[in-house]
This record gives structure tokens, sequence and C-alpha cells, in this order.
């Protein structure tokens, strides 16, 4: 699959693989699950945000000198899609204290199988900003299709969106960048591709159950 500027994946090294073969296994603990996914995603909002504008910066060191740095020359915050999209949360906190947060809940509808916006709360600034767009899966891609037109609809220009991803597919890839090309995607891993029940091969299971310990779904 050809990756194009859109669409950053962190470099595959033995590292990352090592962390994933760790949260990719049904018999991991629920607390192996939640330390190692946290070490993935300090990798993807860091990859995330570098992506963002600096501009430079000079300061001075307690020994007198001048270091030419740099500073983030926008307005960031960052809008989770709930539920497994909060998981992504503390580690960002703990890199930009203090940054705005926005929630999204969007679910299945039972009868038309469609995603359905149920709420959302975003900052009152946020057509001003950049914005991280957390949610750890992207399978089918119409849950991300609806969290993005409702970042649009409030004024988001779209190249201004970041969407932090830890596995996705090359369909729901697809079909969310035919849509909103402008868009930038960091993901740790493009799977092979989804089974006939829209779950990712060789995938992870139900990411936020495992994550916050509400089902035992690793052998899904």
């Amino acid at each position: 699959m050809n990756t194009g500027q859109a669409i950053h994946l962190l470099p595959q090294t033995n590292q990352l693989r090592a962390l994933h073969s760790i949260i990719r296994n049904k018999h991991a603990t629920q607390d192996d699950f939640v330390f190692y996914s946290d070490q993935i995603f300090r990798l993807l909002l860091e990859t995330g945000t570098n992506l963002l504008p600096f501009t430079e910066h000079q300061v001075t060191t307690p020994v007198g000198e001048t270091y030419n740095g740099l500073k983030l020359d926008v307005k960031l915050c960052a809008v989770s899609v709930i539920r497994a999209g909060e998981s992504m949360e503390t580690e960002l906190r703990s890199m930009h204290w203090g940054m705005p947060m926005g929630k999204i809940l969007i679910q299945r509808d039972k009868q038309t199988k469609l995603p359905k916006l149920f709420y959302s709360n975003l900052p009152e600034d946020i057509n001003e900003r950049h914005v991280l767009l957390l949610e750890p899966m992207l399978a089918t891609g119409g849950s991300a299709l609806s969290a993005i037109e409702v970042l649009i609809q409030a004024g988001v220009k779209e190249k201004n969106i970041i969407f932090i991803n830890l596995l996705t597919s090359p369909e729901g890839l697809e079909r969310v960048l035919d849509v909103y090309p402008k868009l930038r995607v960091v993901t740790s891993s493009i799977e092979q591709r989804l089974n006939e029940h829209a779950f990712m091969i060789p995938g992870i299971g139900d990411f936020g159950d495992r994550y916050f310990g509400t089902a035992d779904s690793g052998a899904k």
C-alpha cells in the first residue's frame, strides 16, 4: 500500500514490534496491555506533534549562552472519541499539560448499522486550533468519518486535523482519505485486511474492553 504524504507510519523497529507482540497476545494481562499500549501511544503522539508548525525560539542557558531552539507555533487541542480514544489522554497530558480536550461519542445504530453521533463537547475556539483526533482503531472508517465531520462542521480546517491511531486497516484508510485527502494519519500498524466481521487481521481484539478491563475480548 502506498502510504503517501497523508499517512505517517511509525518506523517498524524491533522495539515497536516487541511492544505489539505483547499487546496483541490474547493472554496479556490488563496491566501489561495498558502499560505497553501507553508506550506506543507516546511514540504516536510525539510523531503527531512533530507534524505541527514550529518557529525558531532562542533561550539563554544557565551558563549564559544562547540555545537556538524551537517552540510550537499554533494553538493545539485534542479530541478523543469515547471510549477507546480516552486511553490516549493520560500520555498526552504528560506531554502537553493543560491542553484543552474535547469529546465525541459515536455509536453504531443497532437498526441501520451506521455510526450515529450521540454527544460532542469541543473547545469554544476549536476552529482556531490544530486538532489531535484520538481513536486507537480505524477499521471500516465509519466512526472516523463521523468524528471528522463533527470537527469540520465546528470550523476546523481539514488540513489541521491529525488522526492519532494505533491500528488501521487498508480499507479504512482508503475510505477516510477518499473523503478527506488533506487529513494526516499517524499509525503504528497498517493491518493486513478486515475479516467478514469487520475485525482487523491479525488484529488486537476490542481495544477499549482490553484497556479498561470491561470484558475478555483478547481472542477476537
